[in-house]
């Protein structure tokens, strides 16, 4: 039932998003936790409006950078902290941003592999304690889980024992290939990431004391000269039928 609700509502996405003048080719830029969500959407998107939309994926705080420094772009979604902060310096459109989806940091095996308790805050602890590696993102490439994990490992190591058995890898596709050859116990990363990807387990989330939400936003970027292709775009995004494809993926409701 909630699939056939999907299908027919993200249908009726034509009646409301079809562009009345002429087709774009619109430029999006967006952290890899979203990928699996327009990986369905964009496609939908493009029938109904008549736009294309070409995707550029990096990290979150790396995709912040790029656009504060110029970059060209239609549509940029960032984690709503560094939207608010390029909204006032004039490099997002006052006004454009919207809150689209929330993810939260997950703990992560290969699948099959033995799990960590995760239960709780002490029971995390032993399990960190008792693994021989861990592995996240580098922090310094810029994603907003990474360097919460890194932060949160940092203030939980006063002896340095966690940072000698800690892995660093590239984002998303790296860090899972790393976990899944043995490279480390487990990994942690957002939610949405590893339910894409078919060889990793999502253990759980991290405890809820240590839990950190990131919430996305889409935005228009000044300067872009397809400003109404853009807000059909985030419309689009921000829309109920979206939304529930998003939750298929691992977002929680916004």
């Amino acid at each position: 039932m909630t699939h056939q609700w999907i299908v027919l509502a993200v249908a009726s996405l034509h009646v409301l998003f079809t562009a009345p003048g002429r087709a774009a080719d619109i430029i999006l830029v967006s952290p890899g936790a979203v990928s699996s969500s327009l990986g369905e959407l964009i496609p939908r998107f493009e029938q109904a409006s008549g736009h294309k939309v070409g995707v550029t994926y990096a990290p979150a705080l790396a995709l912040a950078d790029r656009i504060g420094n110029g970059d060209a772009a239609d549509v940029a979604i960032l984690g709503e902290p560094a939207a608010d902060a390029l909204q006032k310096t004039g490099r997002l459109v006052p006004g454009s941003k919207t809150v689209i989806a929330t993810v939260g940091v997950g703990i992560f095996v290969r699948r099959g592999a033995a799990t960590p308790d995760i239960a709780t805050v002490d029971a995390f602890l032993r399990s960190v304690a008792a693994a021989k590696a861990i592995a996240y993102s580098d922090p310094a490439l810029g994603g907003t889980a990474a360097n919460h994990v890194g932060r949160l490992m940092e203030s939980l190591d006063p002896t340095g024992a966690i940072k000698a058995k800690t892995r660093l890898t590239p984002p998303s596709r790296p860090l899972a290939d790393f976990v899944v050859a043995g490279g480390a116990d487990f990994g942690l990363t957002q939610i949405t990431e590893i339910l894409a990807d078919p060889r990793l387990e999502l253990v759980g989330p991290l405890p809820g004391p240590m839990q950190y939400y990131t919430r996305y936003a889409a935005s228009l970027v000044a300067g872009s000269v397809r400003q109404d292709a853009g807000k059909a775009l985030v419309a689009f995004l921000a829309s109920p039928a979206a939304a529930a494809v998003m939750q298929t993926k691992g977002f929680e409701p916004r």
